[in-house]
């Protein structure tokens, strides 16, 4: 199963899904090694069409760094941190979450959108 990993110590991904607001966006960074993103991509394909079809899911975009870069970035919309808690936790999506490669790292956190 892929690493996750905190871009902000003080709110794990964990501790974030206990946040009751929406609409959020989950914005998503992986480091993958070399050479491995064709088939990080197959895989993620597979569980972005499980999150597509629940509850709650709004929209889902990758993005690829530029520059020989090794990251991919995933941004996906929800309605709600409890719809995408309850998705992430389902047992069919953490089937195929473990399927991820242990030197996979994922950096995951969620998002509210500010007026500025």
């Amino acid at each position: 199963m892929a690493k996750l990993q905190s871009l902000d110590p003080n709110t794990p991904l964990f501790a974030q899904f206990k946040e009751r607001t929406g609409p959020i966006v989950l914005a998503n960074t992986f480091v993958v090694p070399e050479g491995r993103a064709e088939s990080f991509l197959a895989l993620f394909r597979r569980q972005a069409a499980f999150m597509r079809a629940q509850p709650g899911f709004v929209s889902l975009r990758m993005h690829r760094g530029t520059a020989d870069s090794r990251l991919l970035m995933n941004v996906a919309v929800w309605e709600s941190t409890e719809a995408l808690a309850t998705a992430f936790g389902s047992p069919q999506f953490q089937r195929m979450a473990a399927e991820s490669p242990d030197d996979i790292v994922s950096y995951p956190h969620i998002f509210e959108q500010i007026d500025v």
